[in-house]
């Protein structure tokens, strides 16, 4: 029988229809029963209470995230394939199907939470259940600082039951834990934003050039075409490509010169002129400086 959990979402603990097994939270597990664990990932780390196999395709009804130390590690959530390495956060939500990899070795810290831990506006702050956000998340330096400071002192509150009466340190669990998810959450939705931004412009930018090159070697003429500052187009290619926007209209039209000269008889000039270079001079030196080799010599090869 499926019911919901208290943050709405369906799951179900005795397996849903298609077999899967769902395990809940492992509440035994936690210092002092906390909806919540922190702690190092490993090999000697208890997953769940009944220390079913974690490389079985499992849901769970309870948030794991996952910050690695070391990698690469494949962790397959909902049929897809992800690889994080050191720095990289995997964020598992409850409902999700999962699996563990047998030939990967899991290093960092891991944070598991119950639902329910939080308080409802709390939940809805932080996006603890955005489920069209992409489980992965690649950490900058400066992101990775930030979080990991956050979840240090979390680890260290959890961990240190014994200054304050249990009712107090649950309410300052629930504190930590608030700021470290508002962080989380934070970086989660800005990174899916900004990657549709940079797809976006990436996307419209590879278009135009795809139908331009051939007159149009101008970053900025493209920029202004578009309606982007230059400085965005660059951010936007880099982050797609890893290069720059004059590198990749370069890379366009030595492309297309290297398929003329191979496979037609045009005079270089006339190859020259269709890939927006009138002078046969300043196409011979740009082809020479992109390959190593001059029209001429590109062609002899091939011949």
């Amino acid at each position: 029988m499926t019911d919901r959990n208290s943050q709405g979402h369906p799951h179900d603990h005795s397996g849903d229809g298609d077999g899967i097994r769902t395990f809940p939270f492992p509440v035994e597990l936690s210092l002092g029963g906390v909806g919540m664990q922190v702690g190092p990932m490993g090999t000697g780390r208890t997953w769940h209470a009944d220390g079913a196999p974690l490389d079985r395709v499992h849901r769970i009804d309870f948030h794991v995230v996952l910050l690695f130390a070391d990698g690469p590690v494949h962790h397959m959530i909902d049929f897809a394939e992800y690889e994080a390495t050191a720095g990289d956060l995997l964020w598992i939500r409850p409902g999700q199907v999962h699996r563990f990899s047998r030939s990967s070795e899991y290093r960092g810290t891991v944070l598991t939470m119950q639902p329910g831990f939080l308080p409802r506006a709390t939940v809805e702050a932080t996006g603890l259940y955005r489920y069209d956000l992409p489980p992965l998340l690649h950490l900058t330096p400066t992101q990775l600082v930030g979080l990991r400071a956050s979840l240090t002192y979390l680890q260290q509150e959890y961990e240190d039951s014994a200054t304050l009466p249990p009712s107090l340190h649950t309410a300052v669990l629930r504190h930590s834990l608030t700021a470290f998810l508002l962080r989380l959450g934070h970086l989660a939705a800005s990174s899916e934003e900004a990657g549709r931004r940079t797809e976006s412009t990436f996307t419209l930018f590879r278009d135009a050039v795809e139908k331009d090159f051939a007159v149009n070697h101008s970053v900025s003429a493209y920029a202004d075409a578009l309606g982007y500052s230059r400085r965005t187009l660059v951010r936007a290619v880099r982050a797609a490509t890893g290069e720059t926007p004059k590198g990749f209209i370069d890379k366009r039209v030595v492309l297309e010169a290297k398929r003329l000269l191979a496979h037609t008889d045009l005079p270089i000039g006339r190859v020259g002129a269709a890939v927006g270079f009138p002078d046969p001079a300043n196409f011979s030196k740009f082809f020479q400086l992109h390959t190593g080799r001059t029209p001429v010599a590109f062609r002899a090869e091939l011949r």
